[in-house]
């Protein structure tokens, strides 16, 4: 069995008085995918900000390497080995492809990734490297953020929300790029909203309900009505 790379024990976050998270217990091993789901609202985007050092976590209940990282600056926690691809891509509008793509290595980490190998991964942006980064197709410009965490060559890869208003045979080819990038060993954590999707792209599953863990284990461990009840919860039993 792989080494764990990253765990989160009994994680709880906050924006402001509001809690958002409620003892989530995630772990992610090397060379894994695992898929995160759960309706609007339930605490995915904020596990991976949270992850991510975006919001304060306590310190040991976010590991990495054997180490604890909770409460780090998102700068170190980056510089450590942890990048985030977030929901809507979030480029920077003033410049091109390239100097996004280059803004990923900022980190300073080495390794297999640099503008080369993304050209090879994603062959659609190296003729657009020139362009303004948001004057892409919504399918480049995912491609542009994934290359960009790549770019910053880290252990674990956390993608959030990659397939969203994209059509389906963009999301196929993300996501068979996705499926390279983790054959050849890196650990990957992915909200998905398609759940059919995230099942097919994982190895295991976690399933988040109003920020506490409703389901978690291998994704091909579980029957579409456990994954139902895990999802929707009462809602799901009182249409029974």
């Amino acid at each position: 069995m792989s080494a764990t790379l990253l765990a989160t024990r009994a994680l709880e976050a906050r924006y402001g008085d509001f809690q958002a998270l409620f003892g989530v217990d995630l772990e992610a091993r090397e060379g894994e995918v695992v898929a995160i789901i759960g309706a609007n609202g339930a605490g995915k985007s904020t596990l991976l900000k949270t992850i991510a050092g975006l919001l304060r976590a306590p310190r040991e209940a976010v590991r990495f390497g054997g180490e604890p990282i909770g409460g780090l600056r998102a700068g170190e926690i980056a510089r450590r080995g942890i990048a985030l691809v977030p929901e809507g891509r979030r480029l920077f509008a003033s410049l091109s492809v390239e100097e996004n793509l280059r803004m990923g290595a900022q980190c300073g980490r080495r390794g297999p990734w640099d503008l080369q190998a993304v050209f090879e991964l994603f062959p659609a942006l190296r003729d657009r490297s020139g362009a303004p980064a948001t004057s892409l197709s919504g399918g480049q410009q995912q491609m542009v953020a994934i290359g960009r965490a790549l770019m910053a060559n880290p252990r674990l890869l956390m993608c959030d929300e990659i397939s969203l208003g994209l059509a389906p045979i963009v999301v196929k080819g993300i996501y068979d790029a996705l499926s390279a990038i983790a054959a050849g060993g890196l650990t990957a954590i992915i909200v998905e909203q398609d759940v059919g999707l995230a099942r097919l792209v994982s190895h295991r599953l976690l399933c988040l309900q109003e920020g506490r863990v409703a389901l978690s284990g291998p994704s091909d461990g579980f029957s579409r009505e456990d994954i139902s009840r895990a999802y929707f919860g009462a809602a799901a039993e009182a249409g029974r």
